[in-house]
């Protein structure tokens, strides 16, 4: 007994520790001051400022296009490049996964670095196309290593089945294949989104001017100190990304119930 309630303390304090510096960004967002030690009241005008900042906004507006475009196209590749892996050989496949690895666990200022000489060295305009080739380029391998424990849940037997059946090889992966790791594409896409909108060392590096994200847009406030329109901004962030995340776990808790009971 004493040993389980031990084990809630020791669990609510790491949620605490990791939590309670975004609980405290969200409630000095309403902070009528912009002292960051001082509370003097409750108010909603540095969320009106926000929105007539117009810096912010086309940093925003850059950094939503970038993140659905990037996670949208990388979902796509690293899908297929999941399923491809997936079918190879053993040998092969322990290759083709260390190559896979290597840019998951590859400093961010060495990615950056990499892919801006690389821009350089072809002549490539640095702008917004570079900022989303760079994007989609270090979202695949999350999607591909988000698929792949689906696909090997999924019975093999399942694609063979429908291409007896008549089922074209596409119109099998589509409809037989697609369905059962959707759960992981969708994992995929959440966070290649999500690593789109923190990024900011390799967005840093591959963006031209005129051309700015939120991260970078924020570093550069923040060199001069702390503006609150930040941590209201910080805020809306915070709550987009909790709010995709319960849609897709209702989702799958939905899907989860309904074969069940069609079981």
């Amino acid at each position: 007994m004493v040993n389980r309630y031990l084990k809630r303390i020791y669990t609510a304090l790491i949620y605490l520790f990791l939590y309670a510096p975004i609980l405290i960004l969200i409630i000095f967002s309403f902070n009528a001051s912009k002292s960051r030690g001082n509370w003097s009241g409750f108010t909603l005008k540095w969320y009106l400022e926000l929105f007539q900042d117009r810096q912010i906004m086309k940093a925003l507006s850059n950094t939503m296009i970038i993140a659905i475009l990037s996670s949208g196209i990388a979902t796509i590749i690293g899908t297929a490049a999941a399923i491809g892996i997936h079918n190879m050989k053993r040998f092969k496949k322990a290759i083709m996964m260390n190559l896979t690895y290597l840019p998951v666990v590859n400093p961010d200022i060495v990615t950056g670095l990499s892919l801006m000489i690389l821009f350089i060295f072809t002549n490539f305009q640095l702008g917004f196309l570079s900022l989303l080739l760079s994007h989609i380029t270090f979202n695949i391998p999350y999607v591909i290593l988000s698929v792949l424990p689906k696909l090997k849940q999924l019975d093999k037997h399942l694609y063979e089945a429908a291409l007896d059946l008549g089922a074209t090889p596409l119109y099998a992966y589509r409809k037989v294949i697609l369905p059962e790791i959707m759960p992981g594409v969708i994992t995929g896409l959440l966070l290649a989104f999500t690593l789109s909108v923190d990024d900011f060392v390799i967005s840093f590096f591959t963006t031209g001017s005129g051309v700015s994200t939120l991260s970078i847009t924020i570093y550069s406030m923040a060199r001069r100190g702390i503006n609150p329109k930040i941590n209201a901004l910080s805020t809306l962030l915070f709550l987009t990304v909790l709010l995709l995340l319960i849609i897709v776990n209702f989702r799958m808790s939905g899907e989860k119930i309904k074969k069940e009971r069609e079981i």
